[in-house]
């Protein structure tokens, strides 16, 4: 990954934005952690926020006209926060911040304040903060300007006096009664100071002699504040004639004062200004299921702190994580997209060292529902794909973490099941049924039904080819493999005529659609929405619950035609909250059930409880994985060949899985085709004596039958294994691919107990020293 692209997937992101309150407010003030704080009880901590933005807080709670109030988003669900008299509570009950402000070390620059009301004290506090040397030239006897035209009663003069005094508390020169162009020229102050602010007000005219207007000085930037004239700068009312907010005045100010400082330290002022000032927030809120709420009144002398502890928890504490809400492995690790692109990045450029985001990079099931439910449809599937990529590339990837499923590819393409035959008494095809390799797995009966039907009715002409379509090397980031596959694949296609694919499983018709458009490609579902249902299937009775596999996110006509289905043979369908376009996972896309059980676990059970109702699905894994964790599910299949008792049947083990796949070729073979299967491997010819429990344990460990048979095969023929005398039980070793296994057994005549087993990467290195 790259930096552009860091940045611009980082982009997509937009949890970290602020909130609307926030971006209508000219000063950014964060009211989302002053709500937060309150709601707390925490009055002090809510302070701290407010003071850290705000320069003159205990004027502006009281006069400020709330731009951020008319912006809420509470408002869509009840009444707007009441921020100001927010903000009012946690001055009245905050402990104030102790000390002098935070100084930066003194500069060698001085700057002219020209007018001390809130523009021109603002622009002053901020730079006096940043250590310039800074005087205030105002034409009256006291500070504030238009804050004495406010009724006492709604400012009282000791709020004013209190808060104005931080400026000369910051070592700010004041010179009252000085006007510019009278007691002292503009050309005067030009000479002696590196900058100025013009901050008179709207009933002020810029003083400027003829050499300065001849220059161009009364033409003021909007976005910079800075005059034809050099070192002048200019803002307020000058710039905006007309009433003026009081928070419109201390955002002017502050500008001003940004843009001083660039000068001063000669960096651009343009540059990366787009967020100053109010504008529109990028956040997204979701408020669909949020009670409306009435504001808490607010009588005259203001909020008790109970009232304001009432009124800060109606915010909704505006943040996005769409994604983190429906997505278990992105709420696993506590953060959101742009973190977790981050770390990803991070984890990638690591050279030398742990690299800790390997497990998460790998948990994903890749299974697109986080873009659809993003409003800038951000894929963090995406995002982790290419990482796997790119760690195996980098030779990063841990050798065993896709092993078994790429294992189990491998064995989907050997002879053991790989198929491609047209049918009997033809020489080409014009339909071929493709099933996939876990539906013959699941339900190997089923498969061999729809062969038959398909034949009967679309035939002659209809081939039939068994074998994985690849999706485990894709999820794995093994695009080598993913492309041998394929090009196997396609040259038994391109044997078989070409014909039109008739597609049972879900994840090939993704894999086939995105990977080799160039395939004419059906949803078995559709043929038999559209060709009408297998002889023999008859109505049933009842109420199921859809679950849509993620694979079909984006195929309304596939998930429309399963429905049709499902009505044709008489039942009612409850739609789960999550459905077609924003389905959820079953755990096994991306091979998440391989690299973290944890999270598969949970999205499993998450997805289980999202009705009471039976489930139904058209997807061999996602029945399978439902019904191991005790959920009523029917495959489409089940129903259509009327097998309803396998609502309640658990799915074939892992060893069982390759037993029915190679079971189902001979089948075929024999009864379609009249051939024998070629001979078994030797290692098949070892008969083994299991324990249920080691039968379970072997599940979980991920260990096939057929594991086992090599292991002992390798040690009966070559002798390397260990006895252990005190049991009389053997301990022998083999490593046919990434991980080694070790198997403990017995033997008992013709037949080998097997005790235990387990496997790992450790590597077995040969000691060549005496």
């Amino acid at each position: 990954m790259e930096q552009i692209e860091l940045r611009a997937l980082e982009q997509q992101c937009i949890q970290d934005e602020p909130p609307a309150c926030t971006c209508s407010c000219p000063l950014h003030i964060d009211v989302r952690t002053i709500a937060r704080e309150i709601a707390r009880g925490d009055f002090t901590a809510a302070r701290r926020a407010l003071c850290q933005t705000l320069p003159f807080p205990g004027v502006i709670c009281r006069i400020c006209e709330q731009p951020c109030q008319e912006h809420c988003k509470r408002s869509e669900v009840g009444d707007s926060i009441n921020i100001r008299a927010l903000e009012q509570a946690c001055l009245s009950y905050g402990e104030p911040v102790l000390g002098k402000p935070r100084l930066l070390p003194k500069r060698q620059k001085r700057v002219a304040i020209v007018g001390g009301g809130l523009s021109g004290l603002t622009a002053a506090y901020d730079l006096g903060r940043k250590g310039y040397t800074v005087t205030v030239f105002e034409t009256t006897e006291h500070l504030g300007g238009s804050l004495w035209q406010y009724n006492r009663a709604e400012l009282p003069t000791e709020i004013i006096h209190n808060d104005l005094a931080v400026v000369e508390a910051l070592g700010i020169a004041i010179q009252y009664t000085t006007t510019i162009g009278q007691h002292i020229s503009l050309a005067e102050l030009l000479h002696t100071h590196d900058a100025i602010y013009l901050a008179t007000g709207a009933q002020s005219e810029i003083p400027l002699d003829a050499e300065h207007n001849q220059n161009g000085a009364g033409t003021i930037d909007p976005i910079t504040y800075a005059t034809g004239t050099e070192k002048l700068f200019a803002g307020g009312g000058l710039l905006r004639r007309g009433n003026r907010s009081p928070i419109s005045s201390i955002a002017d100010g502050r500008r001003a004062a940004i843009s001083i400082d660039r000068y001063l330290q000669h960096v651009s002022l343009t540059a990366s200004r787009d967020g100053e000032g109010p504008y529109r927030t990028r956040l997204y809120t979701n408020v669909e299921g949020i009670a409306p709420l009435p504001a808490v009144p607010v009588g005259l002398a203001g909020y008790s702190r109970q009232e304001a502890i009432d009124e800060a928890q109606r915010c909704l504490q505006c943040q996005c994580l769409e994604c983190v809400k429906v997505c278990p492995f992105l709420e696993q690790y506590g953060r959101y997209p742009r973190k977790y692109i981050r770390e990803i990045y991070n984890n990638l450029s690591i050279v030398s060292g742990e690299r800790k985001a390997n497990q998460m990079i790998n948990s994903c099931s890749l299974c697109g529902l986080c873009a659809e439910v993003c409003p800038h449809n951000l894929s963090m599937g995406a995002v982790c794909k290419s990482a796997r990529q790119s760690m195996v590339t980098q030779r990063r990837m841990p050798p065993s973490a896709h092993d078994f499923a790429l294992r189990d590819m491998q064995f989907s393409a050997s002879d053991a099941f790989a198929l491609a035959r047209n049918q009997p008494g033809t020489s080409t095809s014009a339909y071929l049924f493709f099933p996939g390799c876990q539906l013959s797995a699941s339900a190997s009966e089923h498969t061999a039904h729809v062969y038959a039907d398909l034949c009967q009715r679309l035939g002659p002409g209809v081939g039939l080819m068994l074998r994985c379509c690849g999706a485990p090397a894709d999820w794995a980031g093994r695009p080598d493999l993913f492309a041998a596959n394929q090009a196997e694949l396609l040259r038994d296609y391109q044997q078989l005529g070409a014909p039109q694919v008739i597609v049972a499983c879900s994840s090939c018709y993704q894999m086939f659609k995105a990977n080799m458009p160039q395939l004419p490609l059906i949803s078995l579902w559709q043929l038999y929405d559209r060709i009408g249902l297998p002889e023999g299937a008859t109505p049933g009775a009842g109420t199921v619950a859809i679950h849509d596999p993620c694979s079909t996110r984006y195929e309304p006509d596939i998930q429309q035609s399963v429905r049709r289905i499902v009505q044709k043979l008489g039942y009612t369908i409850d739609e789960l909250p999550l459905s077609r376009e924003r389905t959820e996972c079953c755990s096994y896309g991306g091979l998440m059930w391989l690299a973290n059980r944890s999270i598969a676990q949970k999205v499993v059970e998450r997805r289980i409880q999202a009705s009471p109702r039976d489930y139904l699905t058209y997807c061999a894994m996602c029945r399978d994985f439902f019904a191991a964790r005790g959920k009523r599910t029917l495959h489409l299949l089940d129903i259509i060949f009327n097998s309803p008792e396998r609502a309640d049947q658990l799915g074939p083990g892992y060893s069982q899985r390759h037993e029915q796949r190679a079971r189902l070729k001979r089948k075929l073979l024999n009864e379609v085709w009249g051939e024998r299967m070629p001979d078994q491997a030797s290692y098949t010819t070892i008969h083994l004596i299991l324990s249920t429990e080691l039968r379970a344990l072997l599940e979980e460990r991920l260990i096939l039958i057929e594991d086992l048979q090599k292991v002992i095969a390798y040690a009966e023929r070559t002798g390397a294994k260990l006895r252990n005398q005190a049991t009389d039980h053997w301990l022998a070793y083999y490593k046919p691919t990434s991980v080694t296994y070790w198997v403990e057994y017995g033997q008992q005549g013709d037949r080998f107990i097997v005790y235990n087993a387990y496997s790992h990467r450790m590597e077995i290195v040969e000691d060549s020293q005496p």
